[in-house]
């Protein structure tokens, strides 16, 4: 007989393509089993070989997300902790690098005490443990645990044989959901079954069998499809469920819960529900889906040219966090993408239009004076700018170099021979990166921050101290603090010992504000982040879409785990 496991898992794995929606099929169930009264978290295996999401390209890969210990993650996670309001860890990823790390250290060290290790024995093991460990340090009661990839690829199967293993050990405590996509060809016109069904049943040749099937497609899929997957692929029709395609991806907890799916996956697992609460998260769609007004944004970068690759998937936390303050003041967003090399071409112009201006995060020359030249236009015409991280270092050398006068100003990272490096390298990092070790050689996870009394900064959070993720290797010079102070820039956050500048803003305007830390990490869509919620009421206040000016009191609403 197995052992009781106590914990439910779910796992779920994708099929026919990549980029279906596993992460948030995931977050949704996820959510859902929160939402019935169990302690839920999330994981995301990653079957590379990188030890962590550090040191990928962001443009393809997409974002790096950064945990409160951290961790350089997958963009999945962000979805996980924004779905499931709670923050996470490094317990919540793993990858198949640092699987392979484990074990090769644990061999080094005799700790198989001379017996072989074998590639498909010990891998799938040790994948078992983490996941079990991720449900005792997070006190999980369900642990939802996603498989990156799609089956069939050979860099998945050791997740896949740890699926089958832990079913083996406990039959009653593990599902397996399967994420599939039926294709309407346009010369056909009609939706198609048989890649999924393929999918499936090579699901099955690695000894799982799925307890649902979410089926992606572009409309409804019918009962017809339906009963053509379950005859194929030995299922019933009822566990198949269907899952269009939405426009707000937080619409899918909602479909899914249409479908009675919280009480499915609860039978199949044994479980009785303990409450029903979605209202909160359907009364935050609603809203979103009947704006009053609108508020256009220009998100400046050098990042915007990117080929084949997709530019949302780099940056979806910040777009995120303008969408849920945007809902918060019933507004719809319209965000465009302004690639500084066309304001290098062309001139600042083509911001006029804008309501307010958003430098993100990033890293390299090109395009650079052009980033410089949109902030001394949101500057000098009082357009409301948010600058994160890189944002915040350029917003320094535009100050420095317009108001304070220091001529050829720069951060060392573009100009290492700059005559006024206002933004400097870390000197604790300075050796790693000579030896070009750049795996977590940065500032990384959250680190507290105080803030002044009187700005902006202060008035947004409604306290005077702040919690905020970090992932950056530059800072804020301190020998030049004295002389931009002097010319009038406000450091409104710091470290608690005041060493470190977090944050800066600008007196007299309606909101200029850059920070060291990246505040889109800590946003969720039914706890907007106090500083995009000031930056979007700055926006409609500038704004000529708007019925009228956004009052103060709207906007203090404080991020979970933030104060």
């Amino acid at each position: 007989m197995a052992k009781k496991a106590g914990t439910k898992y779910i796992f779920v794995s994708g099929g026919v393509i990549s980029g279906i929606g596993k992460g948030v099929a995931t977050s949704s169930i996820a959510l859902l089993m929160k939402s019935r009264g169990f302690s839920t978290t999330a994981v995301k295996a990653d079957p590379y070989l990188n030890i962590d999401a550090g040191t990928l390209n962001p443009i393809e890969h997409g974002e790096v997300f950064v945990l409160d210990d951290g961790m350089e993650c997958d963009q999945d996670l962000g979805n996980y902790e924004r779905f499931l309001n709670q923050d996470l860890n490094a317990s919540n990823y793993m990858t198949t690098g640092q699987i392979f790390k484990s074990i090769i250290d644990r061999e080094r060290a005799l700790g198989y005490e001379g017996k072989t290790v074998e590639f498909f024995q010990h891998p799938p093991e040790e994948i078992i443990n983490r996941i079990e460990g991720c449900a005792d340090r997070n006190k999980a009661e369900i642990v939802v645990f996603e498989i990156g990839g799609t089956v069939g690829e050979y860099q998945n199967l050791l997740y896949l044989e740890a699926n089958r293993l832990f079913k083996l050990r406990y039959p009653d405590d593990v599902l397996h959901v399967h994420v599939t996509y039926l294709p309407t060809p346009s010369s056909i016109g009609e939706m198609k079954s048989k890649p999924a069904q393929m999918s499936i049943l090579e699901l099955a040749s690695s000894g799982i069998v799925a307890d649902f099937v979410l089926a992606r497609s572009k409309e409804e899929i019918d009962q017809k499809r339906k009963e053509k997957i379950a005859i194929a692929c030995g299922l019933q029709v009822e566990d198949i469920l269907s899952a269009p395609d939405v426009d707000n991806i937080y619409k899918v907890p909602i479909n899914l819960e249409g479908q009675k799916y919280s009480n499915m996956i609860l039978k199949k697992l044994g479980l009785e529900p303990r409450s029903s609460d979605l209202k909160e998260w359907t009364n935050m769609v609603k809203k979103a889906e009947k704006p009053e007004q609108t508020v256009k944004i220009a998100m400046v970068g050098k990042y915007f040219s990117t080929g084949d690759f997709t530019l949302s998937d780099a940056y979806i936390s910040v777009i995120e966090s303008i969408k849920h303050a945007a809902t918060f003041y019933n507004t719809k967003p319209g965000i465009d993408w302004i690639d500084s090399s066309q304001i290098e071409r062309d001139g600042t112009e083509v911001l006029s239009k804008y309501d307010g201006i958003i430098v993100p995060g990033g890293f390299g020359s090109r395009g650079v004076e052009g980033i410089i030249s949109a902030i001394r236009f949101a500057r000098e015409n009082k357009v409301p700018y948010f600058g994160l991280c890189f944002g915040m270092q350029l917003a320094t050398v535009e100050f420095a170099r317009n108001v304070a006068k220091l001529d050829k100003a720069h951060t060392t990272e573009i100009d290492s021979k700059t005559p006024h490096p206002v933004i400097d390298i870390m000197t604790d990092q300075e050796k790693l990166l000579v030896g070009r070790e750049y795996g977590g050689t940065m500032r990384l996870g959250a680190f507290p921050c105080k803030i002044k009394e009187g700005t902006v900064a202060q008035r947004a959070y409604a306290t005077g101290q702040i919690i905020e993720r970090h992932r950056h290797r530059y800072e804020f010079n301190n020998e030049y603090r004295q002389t931009l102070e002097k010319a009038g820039l406000v450091i409104s956050g710091t470290s608690l010992n005041g060493r470190l500048v977090e944050m800066i803003e600008l007196p007299r305007h309606p909101f200029f504000i850059g920070t060291q830390f990246h505040p889109e990490f800590k946003s969720r869509p039914l706890k907007p982040h106090p500083l995009y919620n000031e930056f979007i009421k700055a926006c409609l206040n500038n704004s000529t879409n708007t019925t009228g000016v956004v009052s103060d009191s709207n906007s203090k609403v404080i991020v979970e785990g933030t104060n």
